[in-house]
């Protein structure tokens, strides 16, 4: 199950759609930058987060905590949530996508003296730990996006040929295993994310 040579297999497998995701999830900055039909929604979503950081404070290692939790629950929750047709994880990296996009509109049209260019923001705030803490997310919807692929497919097995899953459910069998080695690469890949975005991001954007 944990053999690198079976997770690459699968990986391959996967390709498409882990590039579905990146294009729908890089598209989606385009969308949440450029369409202000979406602004008051993604407020709602930086409310909610600026709740976060407000709880958290300036406690390293409560936001280190904070952020790993919610970024690892939320992935993994998304991956198996795929189930209701992949509608869950598709509108979650569709928000994700819009919420940065937003973000870096707002900053490239902002008149505060104290705010950041665009590209320091997303050199010192993005990046550091966004490199890792991005693919993970985006190869979580994939996995959500897969799974709701197979539960659609298994739909209409179960509908037209009266009641039998045939291959259909060897594959949801094969996928359910492979979702193991991803959690775990999953976590530990966020829990490095969350240690540099509490830390090293932190002190950049400082």
């Amino acid at each position: 199950m944990f053999k690198p040579s079976a997770i690459i297999q699968h990986f391959k497998e996967m390709r498409g759609y882990i590039s579905f995701s990146f294009i729908l999830f890089f598209a989606s900055i385009v969308v949440g930058g450029t369409n202000t039909s979406f602004h008051s929604f993604l407020n709602g979503q930086l409310e909610g987060l600026g709740q976060l950081v407000d709880m958290v404070g300036n406690n390293t290692l409560l936001m280190m905590l904070v952020i790993f939790l919610n970024n690892a629950i939320k992935s993994i929750l998304i991956m198996y949530l795929g189930a209701f047709y992949g509608v869950i994880p598709f509108f979650f990296i569709v928000t994700n996508g819009m919420v940065i996009g937003y973000l870096l509109e707002a900053a490239s049209n902002s008149t505060s003296p104290d705010a950041l260019p665009v590209w320091e923001i997303i050199v010192k705030g993005l990046l550091p730990h966004g490199i890792i803490e991005i693919p993970a997310i985006i190869f979580a919807c994939a996995y959500g996006l897969k799974f709701g692929g197979l539960v659609f497919r298994a739909s209409g097995s179960l509908v037209f040929a009266r009641g039998k899953l045939g291959g259909i459910g060897k594959e949801i069998e094969h996928f359910a295993i492979r979702t193991v080695p991803m959690i775990v690469i999953l976590t530990v890949a966020l829990l490095i994310a969350s240690v540099i975005e509490s830390t090293i991001t932190t002190w950049l954007l400082k």
